[in-house]
This record gives structure tokens, sequence and C-alpha cells, in this order.
């Protein structure tokens, strides 16, 4: 596989800080785009059920049809970036987001909701990939683990703002109003993006004429790749599972408020920005990113395993969950880290694709699985298996990093 010459040389080592820090700052105001995305209907569902007489199922098949069209989106955006670059397939996936909120301003119906959720999805889908391509080609090495740990926190902040947002232009006016604000944020974003254009160019993989028929699949049949897939499932699974299940959980088992409840996800999500910060000096001071992520995960199940116990009172209990949080966190740059230590040279979008895809599929599928739990009332099982999911994704790290040769 040969690389693309560019008018715009990659950077040599050593770079100023200032323009590591511009692209940084660029690639993470897009990953928080996108998980600001995440939640375009989601913060709704209670006015959707009231103004078009929707069901939970109804609504839940919402984020189905999000994360699917992501995850399959995402495999295939990474052949895209590889050929035609990671700048205009972040100019589409921004696009794409105003579509999304045009179509949900304008939304009269349910298949104007499944509409917002298909573009959001597809819109989603590119990001990893193209983010991934930018950081590792335009960012030097020595700081590519900060990079990858502002990757991370932007886009829990996208999470955090979301629900901000959206309150409050509801309440102030009205939610139709709040999707047309966020088209115009898009429009911001990609406008910046635009401006710093000459920062976001990455070099074009070419098929040589000569390469045999497959040549661009064959990454597929690399083990590690599979194993980082296998990882991004399984990791993303118990995410999910807190997501989506920590705040009733907290209230069945422990009687809380639903107010502390939603307190205490929030402190989990917030733990994990913190972690991922300082997990960033962590990743760029160790060889051995795969024990890391590892050591990282393993002490997350342990705690995870512990809050779903009967060893603890409701305070306590809070308390660990939101350590667990920031447990996983700290391994977030050194997973990163992980994926581009086993992506073969002039594969970076293809491998992120595809291992990025595996995230869709946890968070679609997750709430599937457990939800049967739930339903039961199986509450202590639901947040000790969601540990033995997370148990599982440590052996796929050290499986990525015995699988990884050395470069």
């Amino acid at each position: 596989m040969t690389t693309a010459t560019l008018t715009h040389p990659m950077p040599a080592n050593p770079v100023p800080l200032r323009q590591d820090a511009s692209v940084i700052g660029l690639v993470g105001l897009a990953h928080g785009s996108s998980h600001f995305a995440h939640l375009l209907l989601p913060l709704l569902f209670p006015v959707f059920m009231k103004e078009f007489g929707l069901s939970f199922s109804q609504l839940g098949l919402l984020m189905t049809v999000f994360f699917l069209i992501s995850g399959i989106g995402q495999a295939l955006a990474g052949f895209v970036v590889d050929r035609v670059g990671a700048r205009p397939v972040l100019f589409a996936a921004m696009g794409l987001f105003m579509a999304a909120c045009a179509a949900g301003a304008l939304a009269t119906s349910y298949a104007g909701l499944v509409l917002v959720a298909a573009l959001a999805g597809l819109g989603n889908s590119p990001l990893h990939p193209a983010d991934f391509t930018i950081l590792n080609q335009r960012v030097s090495a020595g700081r590519l683990g900060y990079a990858f740990s502002a990757h991370g926190l932007t886009g829990n902040l996208g999470w955090a703002v979301a629900p901000v947002f959206f309150a409050t232009v509801s309440a102030l006016h009205h939610w139709r109003t709040a999707y047309a604000l966020a088209a115009v944020l898009y429009a911001g974003v990609a406008l910046l993006l635009f401006v710093n254009r000459d920062k976001l160019v990455t070099e074009t993989a070419l098929r040589p004429r000569n390469a045999p028929a497959g040549s661009d699949l064959a990454f597929l049949k690399l083990p590690v790749v599979w194993w980082c897939f296998g990882f991004f499932l399984l990791s993303t699974m118990t995410l999910a599972v807190v997501q989506s299940f920590s705040v009733s959980i907290l209230q069945a088992l422990h009687g809380v408020s639903f107010e502390a409840a939603t307190l205490t996800l929030t402190a989990y999500m917030l733990s994990g920005a913190l972690g991922m910060l300082l997990g960033g000096f962590v990743a760029v001071r160790t060889a051995h990113s795969d024990k890391v992520v590892a050591c990282c995960m393993l002490v997350g199940a342990v705690l995870l395993a512990l809050c779903g116990t009967a060893l603890f009172g409701s305070g306590m209990t809070m308390v660990v969950l939101a350590a667990t949080g920031f447990a996983v966190g700290i391994g977030g740059p050194s997973r990163d880290m992980m994926i581009k230590k086993a992506t073969p040279k002039g594969a970076t979008g293809r491998v992120y694709g595809m291992v990025y895809s595996g995230l869709d599929i946890g968070f679609a599928v997750s709430p599937v699985v457990f939800g049967v739990f739930m339903d039961h009332g199986w509450y202590h099982a639901t947040l000790i298996g969601a540990a033995g999911v997370l148990m599982l994704s440590v052996l796929a790290a050290l499986a990525v990093g015995r699988g990884t040769v050395p470069r």
C-alpha cells in the first residue's frame, strides 16, 4: 500500500505545542459534537410520548435505528476515510447533524423522528475513523497520549452539555426551537472547522494497480483487530448498563431519590472525564498500553461488582459507583494508544472504523440483554453481570497486547 504525496506536508517532530493543540482542539470539538448528537432524541422522549402518543418500545426503537446505522456506517466509513481523507468526511458528518436537527424541528410524526435517528446515526458513523486518522497523522508522537485524553474528555463534555442545552431552550421557548438552535450550533462548528481546514488534512492510502483483489480487506484477517473489536463491544456493554439502568437500580435497591440517583450518574460521568484527563499522562509514560487498560478495567469490574452486592449502604454504593467511572476513565487514552499500536500502516481509518463499530453494537445490544434482568427485578444480578462483562474485556485487552507486532 502506498501513500499519496500532499500539497500540505505532515508536521515533523518536534512540532510547536500550539500547532498540536490546535489540531487536538478542532478534533475534540468535532468529537464533542458527535456525543451531543447521541442525545438529540433521548432527552426529549417524555415530550414525544405526550405530543405524539408514543410508547417506550417505539422510543427505544429510535435508538436502535441510530446505533444500527452508526455501527454499520462506522465500519464502512473507515474505507472512505483512507481513500479520500478525513477532512471531507468530517465536513459531511457536520452537514448530516445539521440535517438531523432541521428534521427534528420540523417533525410532526413518528416517521419524522425515525428520520432524525437515521440522519444523526449516519452523521455519527465516520467520526471515530476520521478523528483518529487526523490525530495519528497530525499530532506529534510524544503528545498522542494527551491527544487521546482530550478526545475522550471532549466526548464526555458533549454528553454533559446536551441535557443543559435542551432543557434550558425547551423551558424558555419550545423543543422545536432547541432543535433549530442545535442546527445553528452545528453550522458554527462546521464553519470553524472549514476556516481551520489546513490543520485537518490527512494522507490518503492509494491502492496500487497491481494489488490483489480484496487487499483492502486484508486487515480483517488479523486476529488482533477482532480482539480490539471485542474489547470495545464488551466494555461499552458495561457503560450502557450504567447509563441506562443505574438510576433505576439505585432507587430500587437503596430507596434513594431520583435526584440523588441521577446525581450519582452525573458523578460517574464526571469522574470518568477526570480519569481520562489523568490517563493522558499515564498513556505517554508507559509502553504497555494493554496492561494499563487491563488493570483499569479490572479495578472497574471489581468496584462495579461490589456495588451489586449488599455490602454497602446507599451512600457508599453511590461513591463506589462514581469511583468506577474514574477507574475506567484512566484507561481511556491508553485504550486508544493500544488500538494505534495494533493498526497496520495505511489502514488507520478502516481499523478504527471496524473497531469502534463495536461501541455502537454494545450500546444497541446491552439494554436489550440486561433489560430482561431488569424486567425480572434482578437488580443485583444486573450490576454483577455488567461487571462480569467488563472482566471479559480485560482478557480482550491482554489479547490485543499479545497480538500486536512491535513497530
